[in-house]
């Protein structure tokens, strides 16, 4: 699954009062190797796989200090498949299509995530109902553009983006215990190249120290204002991977929320190339027939 890959989709994003922790030279070093050993874990997450999620979104609040939905939430069933790709396998491919709700079925994204720093993603996303394809940007292009939504939720473009460890420095600044686990908190600022494409001036993340699956981020505008917040639950190991399979994003400035909830997940599936391409978005039965062959092996 992408954890946002987030990876999952992701290396996703990812207080303050935690900043007066380690620095110098052998901190940031230890925070580039924690990193390291996040992302190599969502990589393996997303090669050869195939999963069905739950994408739910809603408004929130809060209620006797737990945050709770305070409208009905907008449900749909998704299903994604990916696989690595590129020199060490260290780019990735993946298509990701809606079943549910029936109204909505058939629109889906296709994403090229590549691990250079000098090379940008590429997104496109077909909306059945108008049968076109549409290029999207995977991040904002300045401080007051928005990256594309994933099928209307919290999830963006930008939050799927995994590797390009070269777009950021890193700070350990400090290991804690968070939900009963011991875990890394690291400072993550974009470099000035990459701070003209992100919304984000800095994330901080929380990284589970034995699992090396990301627990929490908060993320930051330009200004010092936590903005966005990602949650991981339910952690299990599959198939020899830590996985979460529950991820929760938190919109501090509009009050939305989204979670993916992780219903299936197989790896070592035999995937078509030609399924990561353009065809599949508009090719209604070419794409009924790859991903039937996907359910097959997932039996």
């Amino acid at each position: 699954m992408s954890l946002l890959r987030i990876s999952v989709f992701v290396p996703l994003l990812l207080g303050l009062g935690l900043m007066l922790g380690a620095t110098g030279g052998a901190a940031a070093q230890d925070a580039r190797a924690i990193m390291e050993r996040m992302d190599a874990n969502a990589r393996a997450q997303n090669d050869s796989s195939f999963s069905v999620m739950q994408l739910s979104t809603c408004r929130f609040g809060i209620s006797g200090g737990k945050v709770k939905c305070v409208s009905r939430p907008t449900i749909k069933v998704i299903e994604s498949a990916s696989f690595n790709t590129g020199p060490g396998k260290r780019d990735s491919k993946s298509i990701v299509f809606i079943l549910e709700p029936a109204a909505e079925r058939g629109i889906g994204m296709l994403s090229y995530i590549y691990d250079s720093p000098d090379k940008d993603n590429e997104t496109w996303l077909y909306l059945s109902a108008l049968g076109k394809v549409k290029r999207v940007v995977a991040s904002s292009s300045d401080a007051d553009s928005e990256p594309v939504s994933l099928f209307g939720s919290e999830f963006t473009t930008e939050d799927q983006e995994t590797g390009k460890l070269d777009d950021y420095t890193y700070r350990l600044l400090d290991t804690v215990t968070y939900g009963g686990r011991k875990a890394h908190v690291i400072e993550r600022v974009p470099t000035p190249a990459r701070a003209r494409k992100t919304r984000y001036a800095k994330t901080l993340l929380w990284v589970d120290a034995r699992r090396y699956i990301m627990l929490k981020a908060q993320m930051y505008d330009g200004r010092g204002k936590e903005i966005r917040r990602v949650i991981t639950g339910k952690v299990q190991k599959i198939n020899g991977l830590w996985v979460p399979r529950s991820i929760t994003i938190m919109n501090l400035v509009t009050n939305r929320l989204s979670n993916m909830s992780l219903k299936e997940l197989y790896f070592g599936v035999k995937i078509d190339p030609e399924l990561m391409t353009r065809r599949s978005l508009t090719d209604k039965a070419f794409r009924e027939r790859q991903l039937a062959a996907l359910r097959a092996q997932a039996r």
